[in-house]
């Protein structure tokens, strides 16, 4: 809407004189006044979105998708594995082989693969055996100071590594293609613990050289 400049009357679009006291009425006030219009949005903003929009719905489909998967493969499993527990022995069968274990220390000694020091009282033991894998441990206590349970094993294993913590806690690790042995020793009270832990399995180190 436009206003005469002289004295204010109100100008209808396209006049070229006031109606009211005849001035004439610039060219400019004779156009008239346009709303900007509302930007329209990007047809590539919108290719975008939707793009967008695909990706997680894929995610979100895959998602649900793995769930579902895992869920079977569970339900599956448990559905074909089998337990028995008698005097000790645990045996689980699975679809991927058989779980086999024992907490009696005596078998688990037996099992060692490794003499137990001399006069060592067992604590505790306990096997198992996953697959081709056979895995063995035992708690033993001794009289003696760590240093003669260290100097026993050491030549017992005379390849192994050695390493000690302090004068009264020592490690000793030997490794080879099939076996890996543990042996920590440390004090307990005025006697000595000693852990050992065996592995037994199939080219446990990775080395392809022949025997």
């Amino acid at each position: 809407m436009a206003f005469c400049n002289s004295c204010g009357a109100t100008l209808e679009a396209g006049a070229k004189f006031c109606p009211k006291c005849g001035a004439v009425v610039p060219m400019a006030a004779g156009i008239p006044t346009t709303v900007p219009s509302t930007p329209v949005a990007s047809p590539q903003g919108s290719g975008a979105l939707k793009v967008v929009l695909i990706v997680v719905a894929v995610v979100i489909a895959l998602g649900i998708l793995g769930i579902g998967t895992l869920t079977f493969v569970i339900h599956r499993i448990a559905h074909n594995s089998r337990v028995r527990n008698g005097d000790g022995n645990v045996q689980v069968e699975t679809p991927f082989g058989s779980v086999q274990s024992t907490n009696n220390p005596d078998d688990a000694v037996r099992n060692l693969g490794i003499d137990p020091y001399p006069g060592a009282r067992v604590l505790r033991g306990n096997s198992a055996t996953i697959g081709g894998m056979h895995t063995v441990t035992a708690q033993f206590e001794s009289d003696d100071s760590v240093d003669k349970v260290m100097a026993f094993y050491s030549s017992k294993l005379p390849n192994a590594r050695v390493n000690s913590k302090g004068q009264n806690h020592c490690t000793i690790v030997s490794t080879d293609k099939k076996n890996i042995v543990t042996i920590n020793i440390a004090p307990e009270g005025n006697k000595s613990q000693i852990n050992i832990t065996t592995v037994t399995g199939k080219n446990l180190t990775g080395d392809n050289s022949p025997d």
